[in-house]
């Protein structure tokens, strides 16, 4: 038995090969995502699921709500210049059906969400690891609480400046504690392949759990409007071994860095600017 080439078969498999034709295999891959990167942290197959999960809801609603636009066009379309539309005051059923069906959809996305930021916000009794995410205008400063881990046995800092983007540690399937602090405006702590954010507010200690399952280096950034030099706001993440982890914090310790950089209203990482940057 042969196929049949029919013009619509044609037309739809040259839509499919000019939208494809120029990606490579991890875009195509990111599309299956729906735009997301690989997740690279056990708490982000459930924003990963609840992404996906809205966006299919959303299209399945599109294709209806455009199918029944299609519909009524062709159906009840004019067929004579005089002629005139039946109007109608009311309709029933469909009224009970764009009443109920918005609050349905609603009450299952909010049923998905709260379930997935139940397991994306819960916290272990014992982390492996704590660490502080210190914001200031406008770049970052790590604490690392090791001073009860006999490989270190200190609290060792790192601090960025916004010529100097600060790199952050993290040891593999290890569970961390992020203390998410600011010292002076709202800052937004962002590890896009975490699919996940949490807001620096001042005066507000933010917490959130994150074990990283993937080796790697990947671009932190601030997710909030902060300033002048908010997308200066930049972090290097190295999801490493263990044994790479101790060796990082132990040459932090070697070159003195110990000691935690608490909250300081008064801190700033910002260069003042010299009288010859200032003339031009």
């Amino acid at each position: 038995m042969h196929r049949v080439l029919t013009p619509r078969k044609v037309l739809a498999g040259a839509a499919v090969l000019l939208l494809t034709a120029g990606c490579s295999q991890e875009t195509s891959a990111q599309w299956t995502r729906w735009g997301l990167p690989v997740g690279a942290s056990q708490q982000s197959g459930n924003i990963g699921s609840l992404w996906s999960g809205a966006w299919t809801a959303s299209m399945i609603v599109g294709v209806i709500v455009w199918g029944l636009i299609g519909y009524a066009v062709i159906r009840f379309r004019r067929k004579h210049r005089d002629e005139k539309p039946k109007q109608n005051r009311y309709n029933v059923p469909l009224e009970i059906m764009y009443t109920v069906l918005p609050f349905l959809i609603i009450g299952v996305l909010f049923l998905y969400t709260v379930r997935a930021q139940d397991a994306v916000m819960a916290h272990s009794d014992k982390p492996d690891r704590t660490i502080m995410a210190l914001g200031q205008k406008w770049s970052w400063t790590f604490n690392y609480y090791e001073q009860d881990t006999p490989e270190v046995g200190a609290v060792i800092h790192n601090a960025g400046t916004i010529e100097n983007y600060p790199d952050l540690y993290l040891p593999v399937n290890q569970k961390v504690l992020f203390k998410i602090e600011s010292n002076d405006v709202d800052h937004s702590f962002w590890i896009p392949e975490f699919y996940f954010k949490m807001d620096a507010i001042p005066g507000r200690t933010n917490t959130f759990e994150v074990t990283p399952t993937k080796l790697g280096i990947y671009l932190g950034k601030c997710a909030e409007l902060c300033g002048a030099y908010h997308s200066q706001m930049l972090f290097n993440v190295h999801v490493v071994t263990l044994t790479e982890y101790y060796a990082y914090l132990n040459d932090l310790k070697a070159k003195g860095q110990t000691g935690e950089i608490p909250v300081n209203p008064q801190t700033t990482t910002v260069p003042v600017p010299s009288a010859k940057e200032t003339t031009k």
